[in-house]
């Protein structure tokens, strides 16, 4: 899922504060008082904040690759 289709909302959090909603969202979902489709939306809410955290994630992943190049050119 690209960036441009998680929401606004979510595109803001924390990586923690995404972790926690998701946490939120299993309970939820755990409790059987909830309906389906409330059930299927938050579901696709939680994939939303999933694919964020895996996009903050690389992009972490890439400063840090960025950074480690940059100090080895810096030694050589």
């Amino acid at each position: 899922m690209k960036s441009k289709n998680i929401p606004a909302d979510i595109r803001v959090k924390s990586i923690k504060e995404a972790q926690n909603e998701i946490k939120h969202i299993i309970e939820s979902l755990e409790d059987n008082k909830t309906n389906l489709q409330e059930s299927a939306d938050k579901y696709a809410r939680m994939m939303h904040l999933n694919n964020h955290i895996q996009e903050e994630f690389k992009k972490k992943s890439k400063e840090i690759k960025s950074y480690n190049l940059k100090q080895t050119n810096k030694q050589t």
